[in-house]
């Protein structure tokens, strides 16, 4: 059986980014399909006891800093820690990701959300800057009419939408991952999800 994955993630979060690209290796080793779902953690936060990342206790704030090293380190991938650009605005970037999804389909939306996360984390560009983001199109072969149509009321109505379905399945981080109803949060469960889609 062909199994489905509602992707679910903030496009400047750094667990995303450490876990995007395993995760897409491992749709194509699977054959699983995919629905790529950015959604808007200023809404899930307040509803699941979350903190924006200034309003956490100091001693999360370091150790933070520590595991995305550490991740960085054991998965060979490029990050800042504390890039030039961040906290940043992620709504621009997730409309263009929901835009590139339902003109282009998942695949292109994978490629194109690759490019958003190394973009903040291993290139510390501004993804909240439309040039940026014209920038990314292009480096990734895009329509680069999918700029001005993410602005679009249909656009930013199917981003809502896809916070709702967060919302919905009780997401209260990114990246997680939902097949068949179960839930799996965070890139470090990437194995789990795995065993789930091998099964």
């Amino acid at each position: 059986m062909r199994r489905a994955v509602d992707y679910f993630f903030a496009p400047q979060s750094p667990w995303a980014y450490l876990g995007h690209e395993r995760f897409a290796a491992l749709l194509r080793e699977t054959g699983a399909s995919v629905r790529v779902l950015p959604m808007d953690l200023g809404k899930i936060f307040p509803l699941s006891g979350g903190l924006p990342l200034p309003k956490r206790a100091p001693q999360r704030q370091a150790y933070r800093l520590l595991e995305l090293r550490r991740f960085s380190h054991a998965l060979a991938m490029p990050l800042h820690p504390e890039p030039r650009f961040f906290p940043v605005a992620g709504d621009p970037s997730a409309r263009l990701i929901t835009a590139v999804a339902m003109h282009d389909g998942e695949e292109a939306a994978m490629r194109l959300t690759g490019a958003v996360m190394k973009s903040v984390w291993a290139q510390e560009r501004d993804i909240a800057s439309m040039d940026v983001l014209a920038a990314l199109l292009a480096e990734c072969g895009l329509d680069a009419a999918r700029l001005a149509q993410s602005q679009q009321p249909e656009v930013q109505a199917r981003y809502e939408e896809q916070t709702q379905a967060a919302i919905d399945a009780q997401v209260f981080g990114a990246p997680s991952y939902l097949i068949d109803g179960e839930l799996f949060w965070g890139q470090d469960r990437l194995d789990f999800v795995a065993r789930k889609l091998r099964a």
